[in-house]
């Protein structure tokens, strides 16, 4: 069973800052302590779950590009701890945000592996 504790989510105003951690304990399922891939997911009422940011236990990352130049992704490998550094907040970043931790690779076509409880973020205007 994995586990996951998440903080950092909140209310700010649009130019706004925030900082996501998701902490994930528990087996990978691979011979491997780390997972694979660790990310964030975004979720409204209005849109499907969908890529915020995800990031390799190599350090290599994919955001969406709505979020390229505002968002950062990092991790702790040692720690299964990931973090998401959200600057430039808009409206339209409103959401439920969710980590994500599963195998490879990187890229997929869409949401899987395992999941946070979720996190509120509410940017506004």
């Amino acid at each position: 069973q994995v586990q996951f504790v998440e903080s950092g989510g909140g209310e700010v105003q649009a130019g706004g800052s925030l900082r996501l951690s998701c902490e994930a304990s528990g087996r990978t399922g691979t011979q491997y302590d780390s997972w694979y891939v660790m990310g964030w997911y975004r979720q409204t009422p209005e849109k499907q779950r969908e890529l915020v940011a995800a990031i390799t236990s190599f350090g290599v990352t994919d955001y969406a590009d709505l979020v390229k130049g505002r968002f950062t992704i990092s991790r702790d490998g040692s720690k299964n701890t990931v973090y998401l550094e959200m600057n430039s907040l808009k409206p339209e970043d409103t959401a439920v945000y969710y980590c994500n931790a599963r195998s490879g690779p990187l890229r997929v076509p869409g949401p899987r592996g395992y999941w946070g409880q979720g996190t509120q973020v509410t940017v506004s205007s």
